[in-house]
């Protein structure tokens, strides 16, 4: 699962240092407003639309809190960061920190978690196994520890359509 996810974390950070700097600025960059995500009823399709800088963001209810994060089907599970993790209410310690991934910044620890639930736009999943990332990863990611468990997914240019 650790490799998995220092791929996953590899490919995000190269997709976002990839794009020319006006590109590059934009996901870098949190706008005030909360990213396009479609208010659904609980159990239909979610949709959320594809942002300027060609990823798809959404406003995820994390135990019951609002966490802005990057669809990343790369992910092998949801990676938090450390920021995100403390907005949530987990008060990790340095002996959490048992796993090792590669970001950024280069290798950095993480601490495995199960998050009770994470729902977009009313597509709700329970009891999701999560990694919070200590340091460099720039923003937390809805990865297929997710995405897998939903019926099913469907990326189009100008939207993403989740079905619980």
């Amino acid at each position: 699962m650790a490799i998995a996810t220092v791929s996953s974390l590899s490919v995000a950070w190269w997709l976002t240092h990839q794009e020319p700097r006006t590109a590059e600025a934009a996901v870098m960059v949190v706008p005030a407003e909360a990213p396009a995500t479609v208010r659904a009823v609980p159990g239909q399709p979610a949709q959320i639309a594809r942002s300027a800088d060609g990823h798809y963001w959404a406003e995820a209810d994390i135990d019951g809190r609002a966490i802005r994060v990057l669809v990343d089907t790369g992910a092998s599970v949801v990676a938090l960061t450390r920021e995100d993790a403390l907005r949530l209410g987990l008060r990790l310690t340095p002996a959490d920190f048992t796993q090792t991934v590669e970001t950024a910044s280069g290798p950095a620890r993480a601490a495995a978690i199960e998050l009770d639930h994470v729902a977009v736009a009313g597509a709700r999943v329970n009891k999701v196994r999560a990694l919070v990332v200590e340091a460099g990863l720039p923003h937390s990611l809805l990865g297929m520890s997710y995405l897998g468990r939903l019926s099913s997914f469907e990326a189009r240019p100008t939207g993403l359509t989740l079905r619980p």
